[in-house]
Parts: structure tokens; C-alpha cells; sequence
């Protein structure tokens, strides 16, 4: 019995440190995401996107259908 409880005591710590990203791992998450916010950047400053958000907000502002 007390060997089962030992055991168990040992594998929750093991489990406990592996739990969670590591610093390597926070920092390729970051340039992913900094990667995909530039990228979304030039796709909604694109002068078709523009064009057409302001189209819409023109549209809405305008009160037509």
C-alpha cells in the first residue's frame, strides 16, 4: 500500500513540472502571432479592403438599403 501511495505521490510532481510551455515555446507562439497580426495589417490597410469598409460604412451612415 504504501508503495501504490509513493508511487502516485512521485508521478503527480513528475506531472506538475511538465505541465505549461516553456520559454522557447511562449517565444515561437509570440513571432507566430506577431507574423499573423502583420499579416492581417496589410491585408485590412490593402486599398481594396479600405475601399470597401468605407463603402459600407458610407452605406450605413447614409441610411440606404
Amino acid at each position: 500500500m504504501w508503495n501504490r501511495l509513493l508511487h502516485l505521490a512521485c508521478r503527480a510532481g513528475t506531472a506538475r513540472r511538465d505541465a505549461g510551455m516553456v520559454t522557447s515555446e511562449y517565444a515561437m507562439g509570440i513571432v507566430a502571432a506577431v507574423a499573423f497580426a502583420a499579416v492581417l495589417y496589410k491585408v485590412v490597410t490593402s486599398g481594396q479592403v479600405t475601399a470597401e469598409l468605407q463603402g459600407l460604412v458610407k452605406k450605413a451612415l447614409d441610411g440606404a438599403p
